[in-house]
């Protein structure tokens, strides 16, 4: 073997940095120079060394009463703590008269003894509804025999997209590319704060699984293809989320998902099997949860699919001896939507339901999301009392449940957060959003400094995305699938309102041209664009979520390509802004337009961060979190590995996607210099030092990510082309220039060997840094 297995300390971890060690390795970024501050809060390094740390109080804090209290609990009351139920199990009506039915919630709470609701019915609502719903649920819990409160969870994705009026945020995938782990924390507290506000304690977020295979419906969940950037912009969300003390009433706890693999489907189809060796799953899809582990999260949500033929629901290797053992996570795991049923209806790795949650409980899932029937709660009792679930394992189960129910404060306080001071909605907390959504924006192509435009000048506004906040937002937005438009608040800006705010509605046309996929008067918006000055074009994507928004084709539909094709012809000058959660294909429409913006979901906040960029008051500093592709059949990401004909020539060509990961352009420019890497030749007891100016050698002020790529040029398994190490985003005024210094370790030139243990072999190592490069030996 060339290389040396990584030490451990015991048996029971002995895989231990085979999953963190991508995530927690030791590589310094110092910022130096007079304005060092500014750029330390972004240094990704800096940042993850601060917050693995997980939020108070421990689970020893509450050990002896959760033991006093699993003590006086009957068998139907420790599985009632176990299964999960939706609103309307314990409620009437839909939408805004919601209301509780007192019968059906003393069945849920007072003779099941449920431990856990979810979700709304049908649509978002106001704070104030929402403590009728929790009060009412909580008070009817203080009348069961053991006062145990219920633990209420809503999937909080991109803010309090459940509560009406609340701070709504880029959605993920547009969060990771701001590349500003400071702005995601930031986030995330207002987040947590505003959920917490309606007094709902529990987020099924953030989604962890590598947005790898683009195709995918819920790539905008992610955060990006990358594993590093995913793991400290994972790390990021649970500290916003869950604080220093989960127990305040502006903490909210995380929930992992969808463990493990689940975003790496082979035909791109949501909950469909993925294939993915275990050299490969712990190379690129368990170091985020492990860092994630680390920093506290308290709950994890399973794969609703299969990986390798295994279900994620009845994989005890991963929920077990990975996860618990490896990973060292102690909080609970929780089924997702009627996966347990699945196992019978859709895996068919079980005859009958009594054996599909026999298998799944035995397999690690704590808490079961049923959601729709008492059949868990029936089944589990009738399995327990035949002696084929065993009581210790009940116990371990509701152990971990009522633990984090005392972690969150919920014993002293069940209605916690509701009389916090948190506004729910404000000015300060949109200013953020909107920050967010200004850094996120991506400037993908500005052909002869075509941007910014002069706000003198006369623009047509096109395209199905114009006049609309629902792209926007995409789904998980007051709805399910975040697409009725009279949810959205009447306040908000789209992109047309914007653009003509900024520059009078007097210099704009606008024709709709076409809808998402079908033309509409595409000859009107080319007739008019012979009339404009320049042509802003926003396309892309409608709003979806989860299995709906499966597409068998990344191509962007005929109808939008057609209109941007027609408006070419008249030669005026295109800009493409792409509102979309996921790369859809452009390359007809790519080389002919001047300007490329990608917008991803910004929220609603985005038209005028759309707008302050286009008109040049926000410098725009996204970079591209995923790989852009070109072609419908050359899916890649960026660190893949080699293959034949793809650096010589028709191969090379075609191997190119339209953008590259880490992109994005500014309108001012970077200049990097003296890259040195000392010392050349290094070894196990010593680190390597990388230093590396930046300049800003334009005439505007902005913010640049300086982006760590290290490769090694041979090694036991076939090395990728390069991998992000890390990165920090540092805002730079017109000449001013500033060196940082990065520290090496070997645990960062660590990979997955071909045993499935993390190895250090001696090798040949380049350092990219903003085209430059450079070389050392580890020996």
């Amino acid at each position: 073997m060339l290389g040396k297995e990584i030490p451990v300390s015991t048996p029971q971890r002995k895989l231990w940095h085979i999953v963190i060690v991508l995530a927690v390795c030791m590589l310094t970024a110092i910022p130096s120079g007079a304005d060092d501050a500014r750029s330390e809060n972004v240094d990704s390094q800096t940042f993850l060394r601060r917050n693995l740390t997980p939020a108070g109080p421990p689970a020893s804090a509450s050990a002896a009463a959760v033991e006093k209290l699993l003590g006086q609990m009957t068998l139907k009351e420790k599985i009632g703590q176990m299964t999960q139920l939706e609103i309307g199990m314990v409620s009437d009506g839909q939408g805004q008269s919601l209301r509780i039915n007192s019968d059906k919630l003393h069945k849920a709470v007072g003779e099941y003894g449920v431990g856990s609701i979810l979700n709304v019915n049908d649509e978002a609502l106001p704070a104030q509804k929402w403590h009728e719903i929790i009060r009412g649920i909580q008070e009817e819990a203080r009348k069961s025999r053991l006062q145990i409160p219920v633990l209420y969870g809503i999937d909080t994705i991109h803010g309090p997209n459940y509560v009406i009026g609340g701070t709504l945020f880029p959605q993920p995938l547009a969060m990771a590319a701001t590349w500003n782990p400071e702005l995601m924390l930031r986030g995330s507290q207002i987040a947590a704060a505003e959920t917490r506000k309606a007094g709902i304690p529990w987020s099924f977020s953030p989604v962890l699984d590598a947005g790898r295979q683009p195709l995918w419906s819920r790539l905008w969940e992610t955060l990006g293809e990358d594993t590093y950037l995913t793991t400290v912009m994972g790390v990021a969300t649970v500290r916003g989320y869950e604080g220093s003390d989960l127990s305040s009433p502006g903490s909210i706890s995380a929930s992992l998902k969808h463990y493990v693999g689940y975003s790496y489907p082979s035909t791109g189809g949501d909950r469909s099997p993925a294939l993915i060796p275990e050299i490969t799953l712990r190379e690129y899809f368990l170091p985020t949860f492990a860092a994630a582990v680390k920093a506290g999260a308290h709950t994890v949500m399973v794969n609703s699919s299969e990986v390798n033929g295994i279900p994620g629901h009845a994989n005890g290797y991963l929920l077990k001896d990975v996860l618990r053992d490896e990973l060292g996570f102690e909080g609970f795991v929780v089924s997702d939507w009627m996966d347990i049923k699945k196992l019978v209806g859709v895996h068919h790795i079980a005859a009958n339901e009594k054996e599909a949650t026999r298998i799944a409980i035995l397999a690690g899932i704590d808490m079961s999301m049923v959601p729709s029937d008492y059949s868990f709660s029936n089944l589990l009792l009738e399995l327990a009392q035949q002696g084929e679930v065993p009581a210790s394992r009940i116990d371990e189960a509701v152990r971990r449940i009522l633990t984090v129910k005392y972690q969150l404060g919920l014993f002293d306080d069940p209605l916690r957060g509701i009389d916090s001071k948190t506004v729910v909605g404000s000015p300060e907390s949109r200013q953020v959003s909107l920050e967010a959504a200004r850094e996120s924006i991506t400037l993908l192509k500005n052909e002869n400094h075509m941007l910014p435009l002069a706000k003198t000048a006369h623009v047509l506004v096109t395209g199905p995305d114009a006049d609309s906040l629902i792209p926007l937002n995409n789904g998980w937005s007051y709805t399910w699938q975040g697409d009725r438009a009279n949810m959205y608040p009447k306040d908000r800006a789209t992109i047309l309102k914007a653009i003509q705010e900024k520059i009078g509605a007097a210099n704009v046309t606008y024709v709709p041209g076409a809808t998402y996929n079908k033309e509409v008067d595409i000859a009107k918006a080319a007739e008019a664009a012979s009339k404009a000055d320049a042509v802003v074009i926003c396309v892309g994507e409608w709003a979806y979520a989860e299995t709906p928004g499966n597409i068998p084709d990344l191509t962007l539909p005929d109808a939008q390509l057609f209109l941007a094709l027609k408006i070419m012809e008249t030669k005026k000058p295109v800009i493409l802004v792409l509102t979309e959660g996921r790369p859809r294909i452009i390359s007809r429409i790519a080389d002919p337009a001047m300007a490329i913006l990608m917008a991803y979901n910004p929220s609603n906040e985005g038209g005028q961060a759309i707008a302050d960029i286009l008109f040049g008051d926000v410098n725009p500093s996204g970079k591209l979190p995923i790989t852009y592709p070109r072609s419908t059949n050359r899916l890649f990401t960026y660190d893949h590995k080699v293959f034949e004909g793809e650096d010589w020539g028709e191969g090379k060509a075609l191997a190119a996607p339209q953008f590259e990961f880490g992109s994005g352009l500014s309108y001012t420019n970077f200049l990097y210099s003296d890259l040195h890497v000392v010392p050349a030749t290094a070894s196990a007891s010593q680190s390597v030092r990388v230093d590396v100016t930046v300049k800003n050698s334009g005439g505007h002020a902005g913010k640049e990510v300086v982006q760590l790529y290290l490769n090694e040029c041979f090694a036991s398994v076939t090395p990728p082309l390069k991998r992000l190490k890390r990165f920090a985003k540092v805002l730079l005024q017109p000449g001013e220039s500033r060196q940082l210094s990065f520290e090496l370790t070997s645990d960062d030139l660590s990979f997955i060997s071909a045993d499935n243990k993390r190895v250090v072999e001696p090798g040949v190592f380049d350092v990219r840094i903003g085209g430059l490069q450079q070389t050392f030996e580890w020996k």
